[in-house]
């Protein structure tokens, strides 16, 4: 998990690393104008020469940055245009170093400058831009967002709101302009902490951020703005980083692929040795739910899954569901949901499983409710609560003092089933996310996964994860099911293997969310089912385990 800063905590870092460690700030920033080079030449097929670049530069660091990013190019054959929205005179500091490189102050003429690197026109006002974009920026074959990365904490001024509003409006117009846009460390008009948009922000096909992510590359609703985003190490040390008391993480690839490792088959791998989930899912009409999670948890590679489910629905998933899951028929109620009754029938598998889930399609039945909470209160392994068993311990209280265990809780909402677990209709109260995933972990000592465009993670101590994978395509039925299964699958190998519940469930939700990006890739976000990412999953282990 890398850790996301605040930007006054990466100014910290980078004070550090020139104070401790000697690395002077200028070295710093012509070795982000390079990760930034790196980029566009690999999105450009390996090469910049007699392409042409603009370069919107701020008066700050940001620029700074896109004036040594500019100087670069132009060496490597490309064709550069700086707009600084500015004047020169107003910037200082290794920035003005590095404008002072990239043109001759002394060779001027009406706020153009020269150099052997390109041309630097000042830009203070929208009508200048306008003229200058209208003739020749519009045309250019990348354009780069270096105007105020992390420095910004007020709402755009105007003519600045309107020149990035001309730019996202030829990317996404009718007939979209197929240039490249890049945003050096995070787009212009995104707060770098809360991810508020203080104007328009700009929509960049990449983001390359520098030693760590921001709030603003990864937070919900706003990491769509900043496309793909790469963290490129300048040279600070990684312990200053790991220094840093930030509690909010970004998920990475390398930690699916360590719990994949921690849980790896060796030679005498049998059922047993790779954990037994049991699910507690289905009703009468509602049995797919059932045959989705237990297909699921079956292909994440635990020993065993068994299905508990209402008798009249037994047959009907027993028909669909993989043969090598288990299905058994339990008491029902007269609606045919699982009742209160089944608590006893199930005290062998509640007893024997590794891990347990309940809630996916159970319905919402006075017996089913106090059969869910017989089952929390006395569980005695890791507990995924989803769907109708998170409604029906909605709003959500202090966890029972009679829970003799201390084995993880661990609730799936979605945006709607968590303002019910909070009881409010205030979206106000989850506006931002992730205090409110932090703050109802922590509150009632669980593990929480807000599911969403960009799924949180909440753990007790405060720590709360964003993962980067997954689409939008994943907000179809069924793909709650899929997620559950999966974390339940995961979460008993876990306990066989001696795992982090938590960094379980991390991995979890990535390798759903990878799985999600691959069926995307191979059926299109309108056409991809649950059960397409469930059968993707056979790709993601094959990626991660580099088979």
């Amino acid at each position: 998990m890398q850790k996301v800063l605040t930007a006054a905590q990466m100014r910290e870092v980078d004070r550090l690393t020139t104070e401790k460690y000697g690395i002077p700030s200028i070295l710093l920033m012509e070795n982000a104008a390079h990760a930034v080079a790196r980029v566009i030449t690999e999105k450009l097929g390996g090469s910049v020469k007699g392409k042409s670049i603009l370069i919107l530069c701020g008066k700050g660091n940001n620029g700074g940055d896109g004036a040594a990013l500019a100087r670069i190019l132009a060496i490597q054959g490309a064709d550069v245009d700086v707009l600084l929205l500015g004047k020169i005179t107003e910037t200082k500091g290794d920035a003005r170093i590095n404008f002072g490189v990239l043109c001759r102050e002394d060779f001027e003429f009406d706020d153009v400058y020269f150099s052997n690197f390109g041309e630097l026109r000042e830009i203070k006002s929208k009508e200048e831009w306008v003229r200058f974009y209208m003739h020749q920026g519009q045309f250019s074959d990348v354009i780069v967002d270096a105007i105020f990365g992390t420095g910004l904490t007020r709402p755009l001024e105007i003519w600045l709101y309107n020149i990035i509003h001309d730019l996202n409006f030829v990317n996404e117009g009718p007939v979209p302009n197929p240039r490249l846009c890049v945003s050096v460390d995070i787009p212009t008009g995104l707060d770098a902490d809360s991810g508020e948009r203080l104007g328009e922000p700009v929509r960049a096909d990449v983001t390359v951020t520098f030693t760590a992510p921001k709030g603003g590359n990864v937070r919900p609703d706003v990491a769509s703005f900043n496309g793909e985003l790469v963290i490129a190490d300048i040279g600070s040390p990684e312990e200053l980083i790991d220094e840093q008391p930030s509690q909010f993480f970004l998920t990475e690839r390398e930690d699916a692929e360590g719990w994949l490792e921690s849980a790896n088959f060796s030679d005498d791998s049998y059922k047993n040795k790779r954990g037994h989930a049991l699910l507690i899912v289905g009703s009468d009409g509602y049995s797919g739910a059932a045959v989705l999670a237990g297909n699921a948890s079956m292909r994440s590679g635990v020993g065993l899954v068994t299905i508990a489910t209402p008798r009249s629905s037994k047959d009907s998933v027993s028909s669909r569901v993989l043969p090598e899951v288990m299905v058994r028929g339990v008491a029902e109620t007269e609606s045919g949901a699982i009742g209160e009754a089944a608590f006893d029938e199930l005290k062998d598998l509640l007893e024997k499983a590794d891990s347990v889930a309940i809630g996916s399609g159970i319905s919402q039945d006075e017996s089913t409710k106090r059969f869910v909470q017989k089952v929390l209160q006395n569980r005695q392994q890791p507990t995924v609560v989803d769907a109708d068993a998170l409604s029906l311990l909605s709003p959500f209280e202090a966890r029972p003092t009679d829970v003799e265990s201390e084995q993880p809780l661990i609730l799936t909402p979605h945006e709607g089933e968590f303002m019910r677990l909070l009881g409010t209709t205030d979206k106000d109260a989850i506006k931002d996310r992730v205090a409110a995933v932090r703050d109802f972990a922590t509150k009632h000592n669980v593990i929480l996964v807000l599911k969403g465009e960009r799924v949180l993670i909440g753990e007790p101590g405060g720590k709360v994860v964003v993962n980067p994978t997954g689409n939008s395509g994943l907000g179809k039925a069924g793909n709650g099911d899929t997620l559950t299964g999966i974390i339940a699958g995961f979460v008993a190998q876990a306990v066989q293997f001696d795992i982090d519940i938590f960094e379980t469930v991390v991995a979890a939700v990535y390798v759903a969310g990878m799985a999600g990006d691959m069926a995307e890739k191979k059926y299109g976000k309108r056409v991809m089912t649950a059960s397409d990412v469930r059968e993707c999953l056979t790709e993601v282990f094959e990626t991660l385990e580099g088979k």
